[in-house]
């Protein structure tokens, strides 16, 4: 398939629509144990005006309010932005595309967009529409899935999908500019205009019941994940989710499982 950037933009759309009303107990309770290392890279405190690019439900802008900053979320899902206005009602939350910010030059001190960048079809274009949006000396902090053998909840899906089902299944159109290394990712912050660059990897641990919760974790909150979990015939679904189970035993504690993910956070500053 060919590289199709509205058949992209759909597709994100229509499932982050999908995912909205469960992703706060669902997807976010692995995306939101990185918004502090995110906030810190973007040295967000009190006084600090913060965009938060895709803020989804808007864990990341929350979080930086109650660090003291002044903060506004930008979304395109409108079911999304519903959520976190909800959730957040003194927060400002405005529709809009990452590629063509709704606001003003240098309107702020820093940008941040926790897990989101990479959904977005011309990824580049989001970097400088926010150098645009950000002022001088103002900073940018962006976290990424780290490559799967560090990122175990990854890994174990994916495997299992290899060995009983389908990788191919999915209908998801071809992602856009995702970044496959750090290095691409602090090339397209230095093309953008941002210096200074910075790439830390962090590690947390997502717990779960089982594997069975895990799988049902991804499909409720998550878009390319979900499709392919969806794209799955309902035996291999059954066998995939055993070979999980008997991968992660390793992981499994009193609890349940505590399964290993990682993410980079990548930082730069406007000069």
């Amino acid at each position: 398939m060919d590289f199709d950037p509205e058949a992209i933009r759909a597709f994100e759309h229509e499932r982050w629509e999908r995912a909205a009303p469960v992703f706060a107990t669902s997807f976010a309770t692995a995306t939101s144990q990185f918004v502090e290392a995110l906030l810190d890279a973007a040295k967000v405190g009190p006084g600090t005006h913060v965009l938060d690019v895709a803020c989804g439900a808007g864990v990341a802008a929350a979080e930086a309010a109650e660090r003291g900053a002044v903060s506004t979320g930008v979304d395109f899902s409108a079911a999304m932005l519903a959520q976190a206005r909800n959730a957040h009602p003194t927060i400002e939350f405005i529709y809009g595309d990452a590629e063509a910010l709704p606001c003003a030059n240098e309107a702020f001190d820093a940008v941040v967009a926790n897990f989101g960048i990479h959904h977005i079809p011309h990824p580049h274009r989001a970097l400088k529409e926010a150098w645009r949006v950000v002022r001088r000396g103002g900073r940018i902090a962006l976290s990424f899935w780290a490559e799967p053998r560090t990122n175990i909840a990854w890994k174990l899906v994916f495997d299992a999908v290899g060995r009983r089902g389908d990788m191919a299944a999915s209908d998801a159109p071809p992602p856009g500019g995702g970044f496959g290394s750090v290095r691409q990712i602090l090339d397209a912050l230095c093309d953008a205009g941002f210096t200074m660059l910075c790439a830390q990897l962090e590690r947390r641990s997502w717990h779960h019941r089982d594997a069975g919760s895990l799988i049902a974790a991804l499909r409720a909150g998550t878009a390319r994940m979900a499709a392919l979990i969806d794209a799955q015939a309902p035996r291999a679904l059954a066998e995939i989710t055993a070979d999980i189970e008997a991968n992660a035993m390793q992981w499994r504690t009193a609890d349940g499982l505590a399964l290993p993910i990682a993410a980079v956070i990548a930082s730069g500053v406007k000069h």
